[in-house]
């Protein structure tokens, strides 16, 4: 599965004391190195209680893959961590296969890891994962760039359900409620169904618009939700106004509200709400990198602006907020 992401500047494989990379041979003149790691959470509960373990190896991937782009930097290589009481190689092989897929999305190469099995710090079926991202960007290309200005245009890209955050709050919600995981959510899908859909990686659409030179800022939408991420990639002086009615509430977070009992502003406190990654754009160039990044098969939409920061929080959300 690891051979099945070499990409260019893949140097050697699997089982030495170290990955090799050479960003070189990756096409890179001057790069600067931008590391990410992450986990993903207590969505291993999830998957771990239903069997279903996949999903969670994108999700791995994803979450430092899409930390990286944020700072405008390719994906080029990763390495897992896989720690359990005692390794069952079934629920081993489909993370691993989950991760090898999540590497090719990301376009990274999966160089290493390390599995550890170690009973008496974890039950016999737990397990818990950790992930390591290394990308490049060419120096001088790094984001954010320091031209942000007041009326520049927030972008959302559409997330794909809750992705990795907030599976805490999820969990008492739904047991609050006395809801199971295989209880129906939608049709034919359960809950579970909807809770283990990976998190979207956003590496080929956002690396492209960073390319054409439309963006001038990334924020990856995680724990914190939409009030703590967007400000991340804001300069000292400057907030965001954010549109809740700008883009449609993903179901699953209707659900979280209407179902579970969690208040509109503790979901934007706690989940994306819908919005996996923002980006900040010219006003003049907001048709255009809305175009390329739904040309490239994402659902983006036009969700706020930048505004002058007068104190309070740093992200606001205008109007009524989602009413279900």
């Amino acid at each position: 599965m690891a051979e099945g992401t070499r990409r260019a500047g893949t140097q050697g494989g699997i089982g030495g004391f170290g990955g090799l990379f050479d960003p070189r041979a990756a096409g890179y003149l001057d790069p600067i190195l931008v590391a990410a790691a992450d986990g993903v959470g207590t969505k291993l509960a999830v998957a771990i209680e239903t069997g279903r373990h996949g999903a969670v190896g994108i999700d791995l991937v994803a979450m430092c893959a899409n930390d990286l782009v944020a700072q405008g930097a390719e994906p080029l290589f990763f390495l897992d961590y896989f720690a359990t009481g005692k390794l069952d190689p079934a629920a081993a092989e489909e993370v691993v296969s989950g991760i090898a897929e999540g590497c090719r999305i990301a376009g990274c190469a999966l160089i290493g890891g390390e599995t550890a099995e170690m009973p008496g710090m974890y039950e016999a079926e737990k397990y818990d994962l950790a992930g390591f991202a290394v990308g490049a960007v060419e120096r001088g290309s790094l984001l954010p760039r320091g031209d942000m200005r007041e009326d520049d245009v927030v972008l959302g890209l559409a997330s794909d359900g809750a992705h990795s955050n907030g599976f805490s709050l999820i969990r008492h919600a739904l047991e609050r409620r006395g809801i199971a995981y295989d209880a129906p959510f939608s049709g034919d899908r359960t809950w579970a169904d909807e809770l283990l859909t990976p998190t979207r990686i956003y590496a080929k659409a956002c690396l492209r618009l960073h390319a054409e030179g439309l963006v001038k800022g990334f924020a990856h939408v995680t724990g914190g939700g939409l009030v703590e991420n967007v400000p991340r990639m804001l300069p000292d002086g400057l907030a965001a106004a954010l549109d809740p009615e700008a883009w449609p509430l993903s179901p699953v977070f209707v659900r979280i509200m209407r179902d579970g009992g969690v208040s509109a502003s503790e979901l934007a406190r706690a989940f994306n709400c819908g919005i996996g990654m923002a980006a900040v754009v010219s006003p003049d160039r907001t048709e255009a990198a809305l175009d390329l990044l739904r040309a490239e098969g994402e659902e983006a939409y036009r969700i706020g602006e930048l505004r002058t920061f007068r104190g309070g929080d740093r992200l606001s959300l205008a109007g009524t907020a989602w009413n279900v």
